[in-house]
């Protein structure tokens, strides 16, 4: 891609996303776009410490190696909970509770709505919880933690982040 715009003297700038998965032991691409993709910009993003418009507007003036970029020290993990039924038909409407208790994470609200002074489930991916660690097994178990404060009906979470499948 890089050498292909350079190629056709198209100026880009900004993220390149390759989603990859492993068969048996070599990489495939899934999907390819020119945006972060979700949910790595939530373990991503808070890790950087520098304003983040600065650093896109360094992008944007071809002068990033000029700023100093710095990153928090510890590791990130992030888990999405996502909605009963999903990736296929999706479950909406679920009455989401306890989040407001979750303690030293991060949670990104993505497909949920506020019905009736309750939020909601309204989407397939429904929060994000993000947390830090001195290692990636703290960070993890951090986030793991959190997210069985939260509940709405039919719940589902992958117990497999960050692990060699």
């Amino acid at each position: 891609t890089v050498e292909g715009l350079k190629k056709d003297n198209l100026p880009y700038k900004g993220f390149i996303f390759i989603g990859l998965i492993k068969v048996n032991d070599d990489p495939f691409v899934i999907e390819y776009n020119v945006r972060m993709g979700d949910p790595e910009t939530e373990v991503v993003i808070p890790r950087i410490k520098t304003d983040l418009v600065e650093v896109f507007q360094a992008v944007a003036d071809q002068t990033l190696d000029a700023i100093d970029i710095e990153l928090d020290e510890r590791t990130a993990a992030t888990v999405m909970l996502v909605s009963g039924g999903y990736p296929e038909a999706y479950e909406k409407g679920k009455t989401i509770a306890g989040f407001e208790n979750v303690e030293d994470s991060i949670v990104f609200h993505a497909g949920t709505d506020s019905k009736n002074d309750n939020i909601v489930t309204n989407g397939g991916r429904v929060m994000a919880i993000t947390s830090f660690g001195s290692d990636f097994k703290k960070a993890l178990q951090k986030s793991y933690q959190n997210i069985d404060k939260i509940h709405f009906g039919n719940k589902n979470f992958r117990k497999d982040i960050g692990f060699d499948l």
